[in-house]
C-alpha cells in the first residue's frame, strides 16, 4: 500500500474519465480571493526582458498528450494561472505567462511528462509578503 509522499505528484494525477469537474463559487473579495489579487498580494519582482525561467521542452505534448488525457492539468495545478489554452485558427495553442510565476515550483513537480523546468529567474525575487 502506498504511504503519503511515496510515489511522485505526476504519477498520482487521475485521468478526465477518472474525475467529475469541480464548480467553485467565485471569489468574495473577503476569504476567497481571485488570482490576479493573490498574485499581486505576493509582490514578485522581475528584472524586464529576463529570459523565460519556464523551460517548455515539449511544446505540443501539453495540447496532443494532457489536454485529452488530463484535461491539461497546468490549468489548474498552478496557484498563479501562468498557463493558458488560447485559440487561433480553430488550433488550441499552449501559452505561459512567466511575469505572473510565483516560484513555486509545483509545475516541476506535477506535470505528467516533466516537460515543464522551472529555473530560478534572473534578477527575481520570490514572494515579498508585507506585514507578515
Amino acid at each position: 500500500m502506498d504511504t503519503p509522499h511515496s510515489i511522485a505528484d505526476r504519477t498520482a494525477l487521475l485521468t478526465t474519465t477518472q474525475t467529475q469537474p469541480i464548480y467553485y463559487q467565485k471569489p468574495d473579495g473577503k476569504l476567497s480571493f481571485d488570482i490576479a489579487s493573490s498574485v499581486a498580494l505576493a509582490n514578485i519582482s522581475y528584472r524586464k526582458n529576463q529570459a523565460n525561467h519556464l523551460l517548455l521542452h515539449n511544446s505540443n505534448l501539453p495540447i496532443e498528450q494532457h489536454f485529452n488525457y488530463f484535461n491539461e492539468p497546468s490549468l489548474r495545478y498552478c496557484p498563479a494561472g501562468v498557463f493558458t489554452i488560447t485559440e487561433q485558427e480553430n488550433k488550441k495553442i499552449f501559452k505561459i505567462d512567466a511575469s505572473k510565476c510565483l516560484h513555486c515550483k509545483v509545475c516541476d513537480i506535477k506535470d505528467p511528462s516533466i516537460n515543464i523546468s522551472w529555473i530560478p529567474p534572473e534578477g527575481g525575487s520570490g514572494p515579498n509578503y508585507s506585514g507578515m
